[in-house]
């Protein structure tokens, strides 16, 4: 399993009134992780669009543990659990030095950017991941629409 760490340093306006970061920050830490992640295995989500695939978030979950505070140098964690079919979940964590501060998932949907409807991840991106299907990223996968408006 591919695991990509980043580190950020919490600003100040990533805070609330009680000084912690604002719980739903961490998300976009899970963002920062994944992108990452998609770095370290010869992808990016710029490229991924280029060729008509999104990723849309179809369910996230955070846990949270301890709260992040200003100025906190983090390490964000991002690693693939699982791809099957259409889907792909990435866990995340979120730690300051040795603390576990959060952790959870995003599940994502392999999407046509054109048609807002699911289609199979490309082989070059199944391949890097190393889970050996070789379906193509123009197949589509039937009816199921995700909800989402095409461009």
């Amino acid at each position: 399993m591919k695991t990509a760490t980043v580190e950020y340093r919490v600003p100040y306006a990533d805070t609330d009134q009680m000084g912690f970061v604002y719980y739903a920050n961490y998300l976009e830490f899970f963002e920062r992780g994944r992108n990452e992640l998609m770095r370290s295995m010869g992808f990016t989500y710029k490229e991924l669009e280029a060729m008509g695939i999104g990723l849309p978030v179809v369910e996230a979950s955070v846990k949270y543990i301890k709260p992040a505070r200003y100025d906190d140098l983090l390490c964000i964690e991002a690693s693939c659990d699982w791809s099957k079919g259409i889907r792909l979940q990435v866990n995340c964590r979120v730690l300051c030095g040795e603390q576990l501060l959060a952790q959870g998932f995003t599940i994502h949907a392999f999407m046509d950017l054109n048609t807002g409807k699911p289609v199979r991840p490309c082989r070059e991106f199944v391949e890097k991941m190393g889970s050996g299907s070789s379906l193509c990223c123009s197949e589509s996968v039937g009816a199921v629409h995700l909800g989402i408006q095409p461009r």
